[in-house]
């Protein structure tokens, strides 16, 4: 009977104890907040009329802050001089907006907050806040609403800004390069519809810009643009599609500068295909130039001899429609040497060629001292391509499977525009795959009006290969590296073979792009076929 009592006081004690233990760890704290904050009143009330101060209050239950308020916060119309916002980096129990610019009689304004509004403390947004108040004895109620597509991109980019412009006696296309828009509105960051709201009846411009330097003006070289072509009347309750796409840049000539002893630089925007440079006045006996164009930025090197022996000269530079005439100082610099590099080297692709570029622009070839040979040590036919304004020479050969190729280029292969050649032997070795480490996609292009470009590209939208079929439904993608791809068409109108983008002041749209649903991942030894339904628009 004592041996049980016994027993049972130490159970007790024990108990207590690990209740004891359990309740020495730290408190949870209840549960996470995840309610937005509550807007208790503003100060004068949101849709006021004959509003004629400078200063609104936005009072809440809890301390708030101002987030991303340069991406979030949009104000229509747009103020030339931007209002004070507070709090931004700190919290308060309200917002103060400060006016600072001249407001316009007779005029609705919408303060419109996107998801900027959070708490202190857990950063719940207030969803979409707007204040609206007018200038005039009432609130414009009219709205215009739609959605925003890219023309080349499966997606559109976040927070495009899809603006209003009043039609009246002075209204001109060019305003959407010099002046704001009447009303403004945006995608934000997840939605690619849009609603411009507290909008006035009349007669008016619809344009959408994914607008880079945040100013509500066109910089063609910086920003996507789309529009509608016709003006649009308010009220209307069309749901209107505004397709963005980036204009090919005009061109322009840009100051050239010295790059080497004998290498000037011509900088350009725009198209260089129909670009010429000349020398106004004298030049040295038996002056001689080539043109190379940069591979990656818009730049062509002008590269001369002999050396001029005046300090600066004259350049006219020339396209179809405007001349330009620049005066340029020389500078002593060091001379640029002959350098021969692969482009291609390891595995190369059956749709590839061996490929060599140089560092002076190539003049001459001795196919004498160039010889291919296969990891069998037998010869291999080959044919040689060079593109000047590239200055990269070609080697196609006819490739076999799982093979090694040896390149050797004896001294005095090549020779340059100033007479140099390479002093060296060059060795370079590529080889290919097994067929079956690729795959093959097959195309049925289903209601279909051609012609048709057929593409395979990244996330990106960048192009990893692609067909042109005037005529044929079926599309053939042979020998592809195992990845996952894109697959879209771009409906060629004009037949020119390549995708032509819209231009805003001349009223042309892009040309129209279709995405395939996912597509499976490429895999080895494997081939796929791909039903592609076309919708016609």
């Amino acid at each position: 009977m004592r041996l049980s009592l016994v027993r049972l006081l130490s159970l007790v004690t024990i108990a207590i104890t690990i209740a004891s233990c359990a309740n020495r760890g730290t408190p949870t704290g209840g549960e996470k907040d995840t309610d937005p904050p509550v807007i208790v009143r503003a100060v004068p009330e949101n849709f006021s009329t004959n509003f004629k101060g400078n200063e609104i209050r936005i009072y809440f239950d809890e301390y708030v802050k101002i987030k991303d308020a340069q991406k979030q916060l949009i104000i229509s119309p747009p103020m030339d001089t931007a209002p004070i916002i507070t709090p931004m980096s700190t919290a308060s129990k309200y917002i103060t907006i400060k006016i600072e610019d001249t407001l316009i009689d007779n005029t609705t304004y919408a303060f419109n907050f996107g998801e900027s509004i959070v708490d202190n403390n857990e950063e719940n947004p207030y969803p979409y806040y707007r204040y609206v108040f007018s200038t005039g004895n009432t609130i414009d109620s009219l709205s215009v609403q739609g959605y925003v597509v890219d023309a080349l991109q499966e997606q559109a980019d976040p927070y495009v800004s899809v603006m209003l412009y009043e039609v009246d006696s002075t209204y001109k296309d060019s305003i959407v390069y010099k002046e704001k828009p009447r009303y403004i509105t945006n995608t934000l960051d997840s939605l690619t519809t849009f609603s411009i709201e507290n909008i006035k009846a009349g007669k008016y411009k619809l344009v959408a810009l994914k607008d880079k330097n945040s100013n509500y003006k066109f910089d063609q070289k910086d920003d996507k643009i789309g529009f509608k072509e016709d003006y649009i009347d308010v009220p209307n309750d069309s749901l209107y599609k505004l397709t963005l796409f980036k204009e090919e840049v005009n061109y322009k000539a840009v100051k050239p500068k010295q790059a080497g002893e004998t290498k000037i630089i011509f900088p350009y925007e725009g198209d260089y295909e129909s670009i010429r440079i000349k020398v106004l006045g004298e030049k040295p006996e038996g002056y001689a130039t080539r043109i190379v164009k940069d591979d990656k930025t818009d730049t062509l090197y002008y590269w001369y001899k002999p050396k001029f022996e005046l300090d600066s000269t004259l350049f006219i530079v020339t396209n179809k429609t405007q001349v330009d005439t620049f005066n340029h100082r020389f500078r002593a610099l060091e001379a640029d040497s002959l350098e021969i590099k692969s482009i291609t080297s390891g595995n190369v692709n059956y749709d590839q060629d061996f490929t060599l570029s140089a560092t002076t622009p190539l003049s001459s070839i001795d196919t004498t001292k160039i010889s291919i040979i296969d990891k069998d040590s037998l010869n291999v036919p080959y044919k040689v391509l060079y593109d000047s304004i590239s200055n990269r020479y070609k080697f196609p050969v006819e490739k076999q499977e799982g093979q090694q190729y040896k390149v050797t280029m004896l001294p005095e292969t090549f020779k340059d525009f100033y007479g140099g050649v390479n002093k060296d032997t060059l060795n370079f070795s590529f080889k290919t795959k097994m067929k079956s480490e690729y795959g093959n996609i097959r195309v049925n292009l289903r209601n279909a009006t051609f012609p048709l470009i057929v593409q395979l590209t990244n996330d990106k939208g960048e192009v990893f290969y692609e067909k042109y079929t005037a005529e044929s439904p079926v599309v053939d993608f042979t020998n592809l590296p195992p990845k996952l791809y894109k697959l879209r068409v771009i409906h060629d109108t004009n037949g020119n073979g390549k995708y032509d983008t819209g231009n805003y002041l001349l009223g042309i749209q892009p040309e129209r792009v279709s995405y395939s649903p996912p597509i499976e991942e490429v895999r080895s030894n494997f081939d796929f076929i791909i039903e592609f339904e076309l919708l016609n628009e």
